[in-house]
């Protein structure tokens, strides 16, 4: 699975996307994914090719179609659903939280 996060660097909510995008990822689809972060800021047309329309955004890019989940992704439960992740694993994942 590949994934871009982007985001703002320096705001809060941003700062716990990646911390929430990567734990949710060892956790969950260790050795199975590639995760980019990017600044916003920094990667403007990459940001405006994918839709990002608001910051922090998690764009799943494969397996297709494209999925887009905004805001600091705290929510494991229904990310990982949401990310074809198995029931299993997405079960697991509403206990740690």
């Amino acid at each position: 699975m590949t994934l871009r996060l982007y985001v703002t660097m320096g705001t809060p909510a941003s700062s716990r996307a990646i911390v929430n995008t990567r734990r949710l990822c060892e956790q969950h689809l260790s050795g199975r994914y590639r995760l980019d972060i990017f600044n916003i800021a920094d990667h403007i047309d990459r940001a405006t090719a994918d839709e990002v329309i608001a910051s922090p955004t998690l764009v799943r890019m494969n397996p297709l179609p494209k999925r887009r989940f905004i805001g600091d992704l705290s929510n494991g439960g229904n990310i990982l659903s949401a990310l074809g992740v198995p029931a299993l694993a997405a079960g697991a994942a509403a206990e740690d939280t």
